[in-house]
């Protein structure tokens, strides 16, 4: 890269000149004491807001104010691993910025950097917050490898939103280090799909489409922060009532978790009877984990590709449900509910949909033809729920630690419908509780009422019924409280 003076001519006596050491970060949310960068500061000490441009890094690694009609320049002292390629980029497009800093003993410490020029001028990949949208990718990225090179990339394009060719283009440039060493090759390869003359229209769409999907998804790594085991517990003891041995098995993976940072080898598969809260248990899981869910109902999946996409030599090709999954949740690291897995082995189509998800739960990478790139799955904790183990293939049932959940007990039903299920319902409707009374007499006709069904789907509608029933009295018959006795529950279910 030829070097150039201040007036724009080459000069090739002076050698690009580095004036920082970089530091590597993990931290999210930067601050004075954990800057993205630091700037020299001896010759004078700059304002908390001060505007400019970062210069070319092919003259010098430095920041140019623009100062009471002056320009003056700081060189940069220590800059996070994460952003050398943002900075690089902002330099040699010459992007109007503002940064937000503090003066301390070690230099200007910048903690935010904005854009100030939307349009004006220079390449701006978008208008509606391209750079905002890299700095908090960054900042939510993992330090690139120590050993990882540069890649420098000049491209030309239009000024689209961040789904364009120029974003997408611009974005490799500032982040792509940060990306999984696949992902970021198969980029690279669809770009130059995109930009190719001898492929069709349609081939140049999909793979557009198909970069615009996977660099709108976080990939994360696999390191997991601990978890406060008595928050968790008390997640547990409010969403579930009993399930000793059930939280008990949670406990030891958040336990797990802990010593480790890494999910477990296995996922969780919770068989039992219809109603006895398997789906419960697993969204207790994804907030304790707090990670964002997705949910697969296998009985509605009768053909693989439902679940591997589509290849792309077909017009209305598309993505499969997994990839979208990833694409919704915008992040690598999700926990996905695979509902009636017991289901999943009555594929009508090519093939066994059951035998597609072995691969996600064996977390070696998941292939999407659409995409036609292997997805990481390390932060993928898969949780199953299924009525009857003995229809589940034994390939699958090995990839998961069985818990069996039995139906409740009449006595914890009744405890259930009182104090779990009668105030959500309360609360859903805006009732208070002296407004609708359930005595324990009503309690226990209500239970004795769906004795002979499993779960307790069935006392949530009857607390519904009931409910709604006190709400009318109230609204349109001007009650002030109204009391179910077991006649009155009787007479109404």
């Amino acid at each position: 890269m030829p070097v150039f003076d201040f007036n724009g001519s080459p000069d090739k006596n002076e050698e690009p000149v580095c004036t920082y050491t970089v530091f590597r970060s993990d931290e999210s949310g930067p601050c004075a004491e954990r800057p993205i960068l630091v700037l020299d500061n001896r010759q004078r000490l700059w304002d908390h807001y001060s505007c400019g441009v970062f210069t070319n890094p092919a003259k010098r690694t430095a920041f140019e104010f623009a100062q009471e009609g002056e320009t003056l320049r700081a060189d940069i002292k220590k800059l996070d691993a994460r952003f050398v390629s943002l900075l690089r980029w902002l330099g040699g497009h010459r992007i109007p910025v503002r940064l937000s800093g503090e003066n301390t003993q070690e230099g200007y410490a910048v903690y935010r950097i904005r854009e100030t020029a939307f349009g004006r001028g220079t390449k701006l990949s978008a208008e509606d917050g391209f750079l905002q949208f890299m700095i908090e990718r960054l900042l939510a990225s993992s330090a690139p490898p120590e050993e990882a090179e540069d890649e420098d990339q000049e491209e030309a394009g239009d000024e689209m939103k961040l789904t364009s060719i120029q974003s997408i283009s611009d974005f490799m440039t500032c982040a792509g280090r940060t990306l999984p060493d696949n992902i970021r090759l198969w980029a690279r390869r669809n770009l130059a799909v995109t930009r190719s003359n001898e492929v069709s229209a349609e081939e140049r769409r999909h793979a557009q489409r198909a970069l615009s999907i996977m660099m709108n998804i976080q990939w994360k790594n696999n390191y997991f922060e601990s978890i406060d085991p008595v928050e968790a517990r008390r997640i547990l003891d409010e969403e579930l009532y009993g399930m000793e041995r059930v939280k008990q098995r949670i406990m030891e993976t958040i336990i797990q978790i802990n010593r480790t940072h890494t999910l477990p080898a296995y996922g969780l598969l919770l068989v039992g009877p219809a109603g006895t809260g398997k789906s419960q248990i697993a969204y207790a899981v994804a907030r304790i984990l707090k990670l964002p869910w997705t949910t697969l109902d296998m009985s509605s999946i009768n053909d693989p590709e439902q679940l591997t996409g589509s290849s792309r030599v077909y017009a209305n090709a598309k993505p499969g449900i997994i990839m979208e999954a990833f694409s919704v949740s915008g992040e690598s690291n999700l926990v996905f509910i695979i509902n009636e897995l017991d289901k999943a082995s009555a594929g009508k189509g090519n093939g066994n949909p059951a035998d597609v998800l072995l691969t996600l739960l064996d977390n070696l990478g998941f292939t999407d033809n659409y995409m036609e790139c292997m997805i990481p799955t390390v932060g993928v904790y898969p949780i199953a729920t299924a009525n009857d183990k003995e229809h589940i293939s034994a390939p699958l049932m090995s990839r998961f630690a069985v818990i069996d959940i039995p139906d409740y007990t009449p006595e914890e039903k009744k405890i259930i419908f009182s104090d779990y299920v009668m105030p959500k319902v309360l609360r859903r409707m805006s009732l208070k509780a002296e407004e609708c009374i359930v005595t324990p007499d009503a309690a226990e006709a209500v239970v004795a009422r769906f004795a002979g069904t499993t779960g307790i789907r069935s006392l949530e509608q009857a607390a519904e019924h009931l409910a709604a029933n006190a709400l009318y009295q109230i609204e349109a018959e001007h009650a002030g409280s109204v009391v179910f006795d077991a006649q009155a529950a009787e007479r109404l279910l």
